[in-house]
């Protein structure tokens, strides 16, 4: 399975060895801070909701300015098949993102994400509306993050996902870290985990 599963949290895809390395569970660097939670990792195939940041998980995080502000942003082809596979599987995918931007809502209306959530500077409470207005458990959601503000989310989730360039302390709290950095194919990468596990979707392109 690309990606790695954490031993303090286990990392999917990849455990947390020292550093999370691909395909291994999570065992916390002896130099790395503590892990920000501590809670042990739903099963994926028990996840019932995919929370996704935007800035540096469904893109590189660089962000693109002209005089007038936020000129554009960049996602990857295979993020977005991934979340398509993932939702026709029956899974939810939900996007929260501290900022607004006019090329997220239209790339997730192409994708058919109807829970967007944006300028949302509470994602856990943003999570617990989610989860009542879909009947899900908190703890059947996963998210996939890339830096410190998103730590609370980590620990109100499941099953909590870092893309492998991440923030050190979110590398260290994260069950799963993608092989591939945000905005290059972690997402599609959590999304084939989730979709490894739950057996009932090929992941073949139709």
């Amino acid at each position: 399975m690309r990606g790695r599963t954490n031993a303090r949290r286990p990392v999917a895809g990849r455990t947390n060895a020292r550093r999370p390395v691909a395909g291994r569970t999570n065992a916390r660097r002896s130099d790395a801070p503590p892990a920000h939670a501590a809670r042990s990792a739903t099963a994926l195939n028990r996840i019932e909701l995919l929370l996704l940041d935007v800035d540096g998980v469904l893109t590189d995080g660089r962000l693109y300015f002209s005089p007038r502000g936020e000129a554009l942003k960049t996602f990857h082809v295979r993020d977005g098949h991934g979340i398509k596979l993932l939702m026709n599987s029956g899974v939810r995918v939900a996007v929260a993102s501290g900022r607004r931007s006019g090329a997220v809502a239209s790339r997730m209306r192409e994708l058919g994400v109807r829970d967007v959530l944006q300028g949302c500077s509470d994602k856990v409470a943003a999570l617990e509306r989610l989860a009542q207005r879909h009947s899900i458990d908190p703890l059947a959601c996963a998210c996939i993050v890339d830096d410190t503000p998103d730590l609370p989310l980590m620990t109100a989730v499941g099953f909590a996902a870092a893309v492998a360039d991440a923030h050190p302390l979110v590398l260290s709290a994260a069950h799963w870290i993608s092989s591939s950095p945000g905005g290059r194919g972690a997402v599609r990468e959590l999304c084939d985990a989730i979709l490894r596990a739950r057996s009932t979707q090929t992941l073949e392109p139709g």
